[in-house]
């Protein structure tokens, strides 16, 4: 008896022939569509207006609300956008919206595709780590043993309060012999310090200090500093006055260190793209940015969306930078690993 055979179409059949069928399907549609150039003309709009505003970040102005610097210190972010443009530029057929979401797409790799390869490297004689350790830091004595398991140098830490320094200089004792705490800020390290004293960023109260770490490689000038704080206000925008006038009164310090090599440890409150602290990372380099892999992002710790927390250097070649876990803080500590020149002190 014969037999009949039936091939089915189901859900068995040639999957790569039905995925190219559809993208056949989709250019043909797209081709034969007479609007495909004059859908999308918003989402163009949008997609000109982000690499408008990360093209020309500096010029917006800092006098509304410090609006400028705000933008620069979530400037990364804006690339958030271009992914999500290129999904409503496809859902709305506009080869218009499709061909302006390359523009902010080649400015955001043009500023910081060099973050995304990783260019850390080896070697390197002296390690060095910096922490806002936060005033309301519940566990300072495991935030101090973290931190000292990290291995570091020299450690740098911010936001101490009175009654919490004596626990982190009982903590640290062990893996420092040499530290110095000046207000509110503190540095400790495994080699010996000279010439600790504060340094005036024109707040009235010590945030920042100064000393010379003689490491076996050659002495350091090591800063740890920790700008004022900005905020958002309703009726004031991005207040940032203060941390301003501190930035430039550290540059103006660091600018005028007898020492060639210099490290710059702490809390900042902005970015190295913030044109507020100009007159720091104008002479200054970022570890992240020369010798880290990916952003570094540290604050806020849960879910860190900007690195304010920095490791600079001048006249010291940066090996290898990195982010550390999260402690007790809000912040995360950061790390960095660089090559003292001899010939530098």
């Amino acid at each position: 008896m014969a037999q009949a055979y039936v091939t089915e179409t189901g859900s068995g059949g040639s999957g790569p022939e039905r995925r190219g069928s559809r993208l056949r399907r989709l250019r043909d549609d797209w081709r034969g569509d007479p609007r495909i150039w004059r859908r999308g003309l918003v989402l163009a709009a949008l997609a000109v207006l982000f690499a408008l505003v990360m093209l020309l970040h500096a010029q917006i102005p800092n006098r509304f609300g410090n609006l400028g610097s705000l933008t620069e210190t979530f400037l990364p972010w804006l690339g958030v956008f271009v992914p999500v443009l290129l999904v409503l530029a496809v859902v709305r057929k506009s080869a218009t919206a499709l061909i302006a979401v390359l523009l902010p797409a080649v400015v955001w790799l043009n500023l910081f595709g060099g973050l995304l390869s990783d260019k850390t490297g080896g070697g390197g004689d002296l390690t060095v780590v910096t922490h806002n350790v936060n005033a309301d830091n519940p566990d300072p004595q495991g935030t101090a043993r973290d931190v000292a398991a990290s291995g570091a140098d020299v450690v740098a830490l911010e936001e101490l309060t009175a009654s919490a320094v004596p626990v982190y200089e009982n903590a640290l004792a062990a893996t420092y012999r040499y530290h110095s705490v000046q207000g509110t800020v503190g540095l400790w390290s495994k080699y010996p310090l000279s010439g600790a004293a504060p340094v005036d960023i024109k707040l009235g109260w010590t945030r920042a200090m100064r000393a010379t770490v003689t490491a076996p490689a050659g002495q350091v000038a090591v800063y740890v500093a920790h700008l004022p704080s900005v905020r958002v206000k309703l009726e004031a925008g991005f207040t940032a006055r203060q941390r301003d006038k501190s930035a430039d009164a550290l540059g103006e310090a660091i600018a005028d260190e007898p020492v060639r090599g210099v490290v710059l440890l702490g809390d900042l409150n902005g970015t190295m793209n913030d044109r507020a602290l100009n007159a720091v990372t104008a002479q200054m380099r970022s570890t992240q940015g020369a010798a880290g892999s990916g952003f570094g992002f540290s604050w806020p710790a849960s879910f860190p969306m900007a690195r304010i927390d920095q490791i600079m250097v001048k006249g010291i070649e940066p090996v290898t930078s990195w982010s550390l876990p999260e402690t007790g803080s809000d912040h995360l500590p950061v790390a960095a690993r660089v090559k003292v020149d001899a010939t530098a002190s």
